[in-house]
This record gives C-alpha cells, sequence and structure tokens, in this order.
C-alpha cells in the first residue's frame, strides 16, 4: 500500500514539474509572440498630453518607433523574467516538499540549473551582439532551439545573421538549424 502512495506522488510531482515546464515555454514564447504589439492609445511615462488631437497624433507618430522598440526588448526581458520566476518558485516548492521523492528531487534540481544556465547564456549571447554593434537584442532559449531578436537601424543582412549564429554557436550547444535570428520591427 505504501508503494502505491509513492508512486502517486512520484506522478504528481513529475506532473508539477512538467506543468511548471509547459507554462514557462508558453509563457516565453507568448512573450516573443506579442509583446511587440502595443494597445493603442496607450499612455507613456513621461510623455506630454497635447489639447490639439492632430498634435497629439503628430507628436505620437514621431515618437512611437523609439518608444515601441525599446519597450518591446524591455517588456520581453521582463516577461521573460518572470516566466523563470514563477518557474524557480514551483520548482523550489516541490523540492522542499517533505513527502517528494529522490527522483522528483532530482529532477527538479536539474530543471534549476537548466533554467539558470538558460539566464545566464541569454544575458551573455545578449551582451556579445549589442557589444557587435547593434541596437538592442533579446534571447529566448528553449531544449530545442534558441531564438534572437535583434534591434539593427540599417535592417539584417545575411553577414549580420551568419554574426549572431556564430556569437550563439560559440556561447551554446545549438546547430545552426536550431538558431533563429529575427529583426525586430
Amino acid at each position: 500500500m505504501k508503494k502505491v502512495k509513492v508512486t502517486k506522488q512520484m506522478g504528481k510531482r513529475y506532473a508539477v514539474v512538467a506543468a511548471v515546464m509547459v507554462l514557462v515555454g508558453a509563457s516565453l514564447y507568448m512573450n516573443w509572440r506579442y509583446a511587440g504589439e502595443s494597445a493603442p492609445n496607450t499612455k507613456v511615462l513621461g510623455q506630454a498630453t497635447l489639447v490639439n488631437e492632430t498634435e497629439q497624433e503628430e507628436a505620437a507618430e514621431v515618437s512611437r518607433p523609439v518608444v515601441e522598440e525599446n519597450d518591446y526588448f524591455a517588456t520581453a526581458r521582463l516577461s521573460r523574467k518572470q516566466a523563470r520566476d514563477s518557474a524557480i518558485s514551483m520548482l523550489q516548492e516541490a523540492e522542499i516538499d517533505e513527502h517528494a521523492s529522490e527522483d522528483v528531487l532530482n529532477e527538479a534540481s536539474q530543471t534549476l540549473q537548466v533554467l539558470a544556465s538558460y539566464t545566464v547564456a541569454e544575458a551573455q549571447i545578449e551582451n556579445l551582439v549589442t557589444a557587435k554593434g547593434y541596437t538592442d537584442c533579446v534571447a529566448f532559449m528553449g531544449a530545442e532551439s534558441i531564438s534572437v531578436v535583434v534591434a539593427d537601424p540599417d535592417g539584417l543582412d545575411a553577414t549580420d545573421v551568419a554574426r549572431i549564429k556564430d556569437i550563439v554557436m560559440t556561447e551554446t550547444d545549438y546547430k545552426p538549424a536550431q538558431i533563429k535570428v529575427m529583426e525586430a520591427n
């Protein structure tokens, strides 16, 4: 009877770890997919409000591209951090559960190490890409691939993509086919 409880507990723990990984992956994908879109008529801190509507629209058109571009990268990093923090919190709770089996504890520990290594590698890639002269960069690592979103006022060409892929391959074990380089719009 005790063996049945351990098996059920292990199944629950594996389900928790799997759910955390799915949530992290889904949140990173959704962040990457939708963070660049901003709601119309949103206020930006520090932005002046004009009385004349046409002047306001013209001012928004002039200032919006820079704000949205910078906002995308800040929002992407914040969303990535929040998703990771949430996953780490859930994994740490699983680690301190007194009823957790050794397998669950080991898997939670390994997953925490993977998330930590992703965080370090993403930061290193972002720093190296911006050091090469690109305006900004954000990287999203996953188990099977990595996406790198880059801002460059001149646009990305084949040489830029090759340079960025070289940085990623130097810092990680990803193969060229697993690396996706995109230009931020």
